[in-house]
Formats: structure tokens, sequence, C-alpha cells
């Protein structure tokens, strides 16, 4: 198996025990958001404005938002493409796929997006948030923290 073989995308898959509304709900809602992915991230008129504890907000436009199957955003350039199917025992599958993301940091994004979706996961399934809130422990100071 080649990692990530596919040099225009970047492709994640999750599996979560939850149903598929509550990790489309995640990914939709202000709250949702800001439970794992960033500290808020209020979204108003189609545009989702992330924010995080070390750096600048980061605005997108929101480009699907299909409940319960699917959610798409601009993100730091790139567009970020969500797609939820339930499983028969009353889980979800999630695939992420993230194009547009520049070369000269699509190492950092590929990593990036599995911390994310473990956060995700964690906040989803388990109500527990990974993150630690604090700026001087951050990704951008080399800590495996979104």
């Amino acid at each position: 198996m080649n990692f990530q073989p596919e040099s225009h995308a970047i492709k994640w898959k999750v599996h979560f025990a939850s149903p598929q509304e509550k990790v489309f709900e995640a990914l939709a809602t202000d709250a949702g958001r800001a439970s794992f992915w960033a500290e808020s991230a209020p979204e108003e008129n189609g545009q989702i404005t992330f924010h995080f504890v070390d750096h600048a907000p980061v605005s997108g436009r929101v480009l699907d938002k299909t409940p319960p199957r699917s959610f798409a955003v601009e993100y730091f350039g790139s567009i970020v493409a969500f797609s939820l199917e339930a499983d028969a025992s009353g889980g979800t599958d999630l695939t992420l796929v993230s194009t547009r993301v520049p070369e000269d940091s699509r190492v950092e994004v590929i990593s990036g997006w599995v911390s994310v979706l473990m956060a995700m996961k964690a906040a989803v399934d388990h109500g527990v948030d990974l993150r630690n809130h604090d700026p001087s422990r951050s990704w951008s100071n080399g800590y495996a923290d979104n």
C-alpha cells in the first residue's frame, strides 16, 4: 500500500460509533466545530471563521452542506470535503478528501488531518476534548495538538 499515493488529493477515512446525524452536526455547526477543530468556528452568511490558539483567524466559504451526508469548506486555501455514510450497526464511516493543498505544505497537512480527525472521533464518540488549548503547546510549537 502506498501512503497517500494521489499527489492531487489527501484522503483519510475514520469510523465513528456515533450515528451519521451526530457526526454531521460536529462538522456543520458552530458548537460542533468548537468541540474538536478550532477554539471557535462560527458560520455567518456561508463563511466559517476558524479561530485557533496560535494562529490568526482563517475564513473559508461553505461549499456543501447536505445533511447528514456531506459537508465541504474552503480551508487554508484548500478544499476539504467530508462524506458520511451510515453503517449497519448505527455508526458512520467518514471520508475526508482535501484538494488544492500546496505541495510545500502537503506533509504537514497530511498529518494535521490525522490530528483533527482523531480529536473529532474523541469528541463525537466519547465527549472528550483532546486539545490542550495552550498557545505555548500548539502545532506550530511542535506539539501534536490541533
